[in-house]
């Protein structure tokens, strides 16, 4: 089987930037106001988590990171490389892309799906790849390979999904709500499996929650959104132990991870 590597290549030094950065980028949809001078560096082999309510910018700034959308202003960046001057199509092939959906190709094969990214690229052996690819993430391409989307469940296609992302071995993984529409059983499951993978291959993550306690379970570090701004980023032991005042102590509260305070008598 060909081995998957996260780094665009193997004899490539290292960076001494971040893997993506945000400065301030303000974006607007109309007159709503999506991101407003949001700024935020993803390490290089960390998993960063945005959380917030819905509207608060989070899936706009992941987008943002492969070009789905282009801000109004400020600058954004790939291991230093303003992403301005890349081409955005090679930039999306290169960037592992999982939505909350999986998104996959209904009328092809697990396997076809799973070598969409190698294949777009010109990689050699993209089927070995994808094989690879699908055996990590839990499901041996011999007995899913040649199954169609609909004949797999929720959770078996979100792997589906994050195989098609891995197989390139991209430079970073965006992961939009992906295990949000599961059930608790099977989003345990993927949440294992994703933590798994990231530490064995030291995989590049952003990943867009609403869920408080997936994030500080998962990342290495959470940055709160609302209203289009950075309200706290920090490790998730700084999250619990020195949360911002206002609002995300007050998020932290609602999702029982701190204490609410009694009402006075």
């Amino acid at each position: 089987m060909a081995a998957l590597s996260t780094s665009p290549s193997n004899d490539a030094p290292a960076s001494p930037h971040p893997a993506l950065e945000a400065l301030g980028v303000h974006h607007r949809f109309g007159q709503v106001t999506a991101l407003d001078g949001v700024s935020l560096q993803v390490p290089v082999g960390a998993c960063v988590a945005l959380v917030g309510e819905s509207g608060s910018g989070k899936t706009t700034l992941l987008r943002c990171f492969n070009r789905m959308v282009s801000p109004d202003r400020g600058e954004l960046r790939a291991r230093g490389r303003d992403l301005r001057e890349m081409d955005p199509i090679l930039l999306r092939r290169s960037t592992g892309y999982v939505p909350q959906s999986g998104g996959l190709m209904p009328h092809w094969t697990v396997l076809r799906n799973a070598a969409l990214a190698p294949r777009l690229l010109g990689m050699e052996g993209a089927e070995l790849r994808a094989r690879d690819a699908l055996e990590r993430v839990g499901l041996h391409p011999a007995t899913f390979g040649g199954r169609w989307p609909r004949e797999l469940s929720g959770g078996q296609r979100q792997r589906v999904a994050m195989a098609r992302a891995l197989a390139s071995g991209p430079s970073a993984l965006l992961m939009d709500e992906p295990f949000g529409a599961l059930d608790a059983i099977t989003r345990a499951d993927l949440q294992e499996a994703f933590h798994a993978l990231r530490t064995e291959l030291g995989i590049t993550a952003v990943l867009v929650t609403h869920d408080l306690r997936e994030a500080l379970v998962l990342a290495d570090r959470v940055a709160v959104l609302k209203d289009g701004r950075v309200e706290q980023e920090a490790t998730p032991r700084e999250l619990r132990e020195r949360p911002a005042p206002g609002y995300v102590t007050r998020l932290l509260e609602r999702a029982g991870i701190l204490p609410t305070p009694r009402a006075a008598s």
